[in-house]
This record gives structure tokens, C-alpha cells and sequence, in this order.
């Protein structure tokens, strides 16, 4: 695992930033300030305007030495087996998926993770970094060939992290179908991220990043109720990875 570097951002704003702006400076922490050639992974986006996705993350990073190639469907493998860093938007994760299947790219990406290539995702792009897509806010829009994901962290991921009561709403909050998950899978914890915070692997570290307090859900060895915590910027989570 020492050689995998991963950035995993909730979300590609925080508040009224502009597109990726609060998220530029992890990222040129990661990947440095060599040139640098970055596959875009697009498929998120269900209305597959890919070019327009690409071109967009491409001038949020315009400042910076690195190329954004897009992966298309017909270049997809050549792009990723040819670039420095990967890179995965956000959009709808069922989308994505399904796209990296039907493309055969899973295990393509996952090979590229584990030999150093740095994986740099928000939102959707994040979400399948856990073993499954289990914990996505989205909808079921499209199905792919299989709910498993990159399976890179042992535990699930919920970005763009929010729970309140709303008065008069009868219907379940994000903490009441989290907890179902862990329900029926008592023993894969869930990160939830909100907006501006995510987590990054390196070195075998694993750290949460963040003005806001992330939540961490998961059933203790002996308990019968999940267990609900706080966790703040700088917060050491390696253990996630022996839980």
C-alpha cells in the first residue's frame, strides 16, 4: 500500500468558490510542480458532454504544468495507460461505473493506483474508491454490471455529507439510510465528507482534511448500534485500514 497516493475530495466547490478553486492546492501538493499528464475520467456525466467536462477541469487547473487528457470511450484505455495521475469527476456514480465496466477499465485503473500513479477524484470520482458504491447519494439512473467498485479503501465513502430533520418531512434523513447500510454490512465502516473536506492516502497515512467536522459510522467489535463520530482536519483514519 506505500506506494498509493489518493486525493479524494467531497465535492469540486466549497460555498461560492469557483469550480475546483479550493481543491487546487492539495492538488499541486500531490502531484507537484512538474509537468504532468492527467487522464480525465469524465463518465459521470449523464449527458455525456465529455469534451465541454474535460475542458472545464482543464482551465480550473490552466495555472498549473499539467496536460488534461480526456478519456473517451474510444481512447479511454491508451489515455489512462499512458498518464502520470488519473483524474475522476464527480456527477452520477451509477453512470460512472457502469462506464468503467463496459469499458473494461476497473481493473486497468486499480493496476495504475497500486503501482504509484496518484488518483486525484470529488464527489462521484469518489465514491468508488470503496469497496462498493453502497453509500452514493445518487440515483439508480442507469445499473451497472456490478455495484463493487476500485475497493482502493476498505470502508465507504459518503460525500457531500449532510443531515438535519426537516420539520413536516416524514421521509428517512442521510443518517437514517446510512445507518440501514451498516445494517447490512456491519463490518465496512463509512466516511462522510461534507462539502470542502475529503481524505488523503500517502505514505501509508491516511488523513482527513477540512474547516467542516467529518462523521465516521461504524459498529464496535461488541456493540449492537453503530457508532457516530467526529472527525476533524488532520485526523489521523490509517486504522480504517485494520478495522
Amino acid at each position: 500500500m506505500s506506494l498509493i497516493r489518493i486525493l479524494a475530495f467531497s465535492s469540486s466547490r466549497f460555498g461560492n468558490s469557483e469550480y475546483l478553486e479550493t481543491n487546487l492546492p492539495a492538488i499541486r501538493n500531490l502531484i507537484g510542480s512538474k509537468s504532468a499528464n492527467i487522464a480525465f475520467i469524465p463518465f459521470a456525466s449523464a449527458d455525456k458532454n465529455y469534451k465541454e467536462y474535460g475542458f472545464r477541469v482543464g482551465e480550473a487547473l490552466k495555472y498549473l504544468p499539467y496536460k488534461i487528457e480526456i478519456a473517451l470511450a474510444e481512447n479511454a484505455k491508451a489515455v489512462i495507460e499512458k498518464s502520470d495521475v488519473i483524474m475522476v469527476g464527480g456527477g452520477n456514480t451509477f453512470k460512472l461505473l457502469h462506464d468503467i465496466y463496459d469499458l473494461s477499465l476497473l481493473d486497468l485503473i486499480r493496476d495504475k493506483i497500486n503501482k504509484g500513479v496518484p488518483y486525484i477524484s470529488w464527489s462521484a470520482g469518489s465514491n468508488i474508491l470503496g469497496p462498493t458504491i453502497g453509500t452514493t447519494n445518487d440515483m439508480p439512473i442507469i445499473e451497472p454490471k456490478s455495484f463493487n467498485a476500485l475497493g482502493l479503501f476498505p470502508f465507504q465513502i459518503n460525500p457531500h455529507y449532510f443531515n438535519k430533520k426537516i420539520e413536516g418531512f416524514n421521509g428517512e434523513t442521510r443518517d437514517d439510510r446510512l445507518e440501514e447500510f451498516l445494517q447490512m454490512n456491519p463490518g465496512v465502516p463509512i466516511a462522510c465528507l461534507p462539502e470542502g473536506t475529503g481524505l488523503q492516502l500517502e505514505n501509508n497515512i491516511l488523513k482527513y482534511f477540512g474547516n467542516d467536522e467529518g462523521v465516521l459510522f461504524y459498529y464496535g467489535k461488541e456493540e449492537t448500534h453503530f457508532t457516530k463520530k467526529q472527525i476533524r482536519n488532520d485526523d489521523d483514519l490509517s486504522f480504517l485500514f485494520k478495522y
